[in-house]
């Protein structure tokens, strides 16, 4: 009994999806539930099981194309499966192949060594040709021995056996003239021009100069679709401020072990970042809002979204009632959701919604940057890679661990002055953990 796979139902706002990479190929062997192939959506990669156990009898569509939701895209039939067409192909050229040697050494068994090569005419059978293609032997430099003088693949076999046989003669002979008495330096010495000419020849040989176009992905099309929208339709703005990285450093250094033992984690600086934001957030409630048409929306719960890089672009997932986590479990949220962003797991529910985002380009070594807001949010929080710089404490220069930050926002909807108090209790909740626990 035949079975359809179809595209599965796509997940909001989201209309047709491309075709990936195919996990299983024409006459696999699958079970049911085992992925099929990806389809890759605007934000997310969807896996296709398979319905049921069997064998993959038709592909209906190619890597790249575009598919809806219902579409057909294989059909599975009851079966054990076996190998790949390809396979099967080779193997009955093979066999056509000995089939008509024996055919023509039964006709005349004089024919082989003595028989003059072929012509470019001559017609191979198409597991001689792949075999000759990777020789780079042309139909001329191989003596047809089937039907009418085509070429089969033990005729290709010989004559590769005969030019190996060929060459290694040619080396011995060379070997031996190098022994005659008198003769080695002259052709070391021209060895030595002649190498020196080629490695000329190259260095004044122009550099190949290629490009490649390939389609962009539909998640980095909807990427710049995005930045593009924020560009264009915000009033975005950046400020900055810088933080003293100390006092946290030290505490997570005092903690981090009894940390990760009792939590099974690590202790990180985003969970404090995080903590620092929400609590700003609630201090100033209009960086947590978001224009609606005419209308301010303010947003009584903290969805902190966390810029992650994957291998198929940045996706932003979203931690759920922030100001409800722990520092534990921020940390084992966030690395859960970096994982399986970089296996392209992430589902769309999670990426869904937030009310303000955070990006941290310091993990790839960014001193400052000014991150654009992610629509409908109206402000996003850089952070940056921390250095060791000499800064004035109590009228002393004293070397810190410095990071810049970088609040840009909506100035359609948030004040200057609203921005850079904001930023600047993030930077003093920083600089004085304790205030986190105290909320002061």
């Amino acid at each position: 009994m035949a079975t359809e796979v179809k595209v599965p139902e796509l997940p909001e706002s989201v209309s047709e999806a491309t075709v990936g990479e195919w996990q299983k190929k024409k006459g696999d062997r699958v079970e049911r539930d085992e992925n099929l192939l990806d389809l890759e959506t605007d934000k997310v990669v969807l896996e296709v099981p398979a319905a049921a156990s069997g064998v993959l009898a038709e592909v209906k569509v190619a890597a790249g194309d575009t598919v809806q939701a219902g579409d057909v895209l294989a059909i599975l039939e009851e079966g054990e499966g076996g190998a790949g067409g390809d396979d099967e192909s080779e193997a009955e050229d093979t066999s056509s192949d000995e089939s008509e040697a024996a055919e023509s050494s039964s006709e005349d068994t004089d024919a082989g060594d003595d028989k003059p090569a072929g012509s470019d005419d001559a017609v191979a059978s198409p597991a001689a040709k792949k075999l000759m293609d990777e020789h780079d032997l042309a139909a001329r430099d191989v003596s047809g021995t089937g039907k009418d003088g085509r070429i089969t693949k033990a005729d290709v076999q010989k004559a590769v056996d005969g030019k190996s046989q060929a060459e290694s003669s040619s080396a011995e002979a060379k070997s031996d003239a190098s022994d005659v008495p008198g003769s080695g330096v002259d052709e070391r010495d021209d060895q030595a021009v002649s190498e020196k000419a080629d490695r000329q020849a190259l260095a004044d040989a122009p550099a190949e100069r290629t490009e490649q176009r390939v389609p962009m992905t539909r998640i980095r099309q909807r990427i710049a679709e995005r930045l593009l929208d924020a560009s264009q339709n915000t009033a975005m703005l950046t400020t900055f401020n810088e933080v003293d990285m100390q006092a946290v450093t030290d505490l997570r250094n005092q903690y981090k072990d009894k940390f990760e033992k009792d939590h099974e984690v690590r202790l990180g600086f985003m969970s404090f970042f995080v903590k620092a934001a929400v609590e700003s957030l609630k201090r100033f409630p209009i960086v947590n809002a978001s224009i609606d048409e005419g209308d301010v929306v303010y947003h009584g719960f903290y969805d902190v979204g966390v810029a992650v890089s994957s291998p198929r672009g940045l996706v932003v997932p979203v931690l759920r009632d922030a100001d409800q986590l722990s520092y534990a479990q921020v940390e084992s949220t966030i690395r859960d959701l970096g994982k399986r962003a970089q296996d392209g797991k992430v589902t769309m529910d999670e990426m869904t919604g937030g009310t303000f985002t955070i990006t941290n380009g310091g993990v790839f070594g960014s001193y400052l940057s000014t991150p654009i807001i992610n629509p409908p949010q109206a402000a996003i929080l850089g952070m940056h890679a921390t250095k060791d710089r000499p800064v004035v404490v109590d009228g002393e220069i004293v070397v810190r661990p410095m990071m810049m930050l970088a609040l840009s926002y909506d100035h359609r909807l948030i004040d200057g002055r609203d921005a850079v108090l904001f930023l600047r209790t993030i930077k003093e909740l920083i600089e004085d953990p304790a205030r986190l626990l105290l909320q002061v």
